[in-house]
């Protein structure tokens, strides 16, 4: 079985950041690309992500066949909302695992929701996503993005092993396409996929991020 590496992991915080100095691009103004309103903020800094991301992503449209998008849902997150979603999903975690250990609570909250030291989504270098056709209907993935590991079974993991026939194959056809256009998949969410930030970093075998935290100009 394959290692998941949580981003609670040591390893994720110890890789070093030299960030570009990217701007945050509205992907809603870029042509090609589909943006869901679900997690829309006052702001906008949902449909915000830095330049070569957005870049990558229109690679891997192409990839796709004729007929079926990339939907984004969620990119850029401000460090403070971050927060408020980690000390949220952690209290869920506690209330069902009393005796856990602060580690051991930190490593559950984890695996559905990042620290905000090493988020990706803070770096402005991920973004959650789906797949849906031409006209925005959304195709079969086995879960809704965002599900909880407690309200998907663990159907969220993008490998889950009773995720099968067309949900499979369209986890699948994304993960190619992602991969493609240089992407990781943090493996507890099949929807999230990075590049530039740490989590990238450490499976890609980069020395340094290339993204950081990032405040929207």
């Amino acid at each position: 079985m394959t290692e998941i590496i949580l981003l609670s992991d040591r390893r994720v915080a110890a890789t070093p950041v030299v960030d570009n100095g990217e701007p945050l691009v509205d992907v809603r103004e870029v042509a090609g690309l589909r943006v869901d309103t679900r997690q829309a903020d006052g702001d906008g800094s949902y449909a915000h992500l830095r330049a070569d991301v957005v870049r990558r992503l229109l690679v891997a449209q192409d990839e796709l066949p004729t007929g079926i998008r990339l939907l984004l849902v969620e990119g850029f997150r401000p460090p403070q909302l971050q927060g408020r979603y980690f000390q949220e999903y952690a209290a869920v975690m506690r209330a069902a695992e009393p005796d856990a250990s602060p580690d051991r609570v930190r490593e559950l909250t984890s695996a559905y929701i990042s620290p905000p030291e090493v988020a990706p989504h803070v770096s402005g270098g991920a973004v959650d996503l789906t797949l849906c056709t031409e006209d925005g209907v959304e195709l079969a993935l086995g879960t809704e993005v965002n599900a909880t590991p407690e309200e998907s079974e663990g159907g969220c993991r993008t490998a889950a092993p009773r995720i099968t026939g067309e949900p499979r194959a369209n986890r699948e056809l994304m993960c190619r396409a992602m991969t493609a256009g240089g992407f990781v998949n943090y493996p507890t969410e099949w929807w999230h996929w990075s590049y530039g930030d740490r989590y990238w970093a450490l499976l890609s075998g980069e020395p340094a991020a290339r993204y950081g935290p990032v405040a929207r100009g």
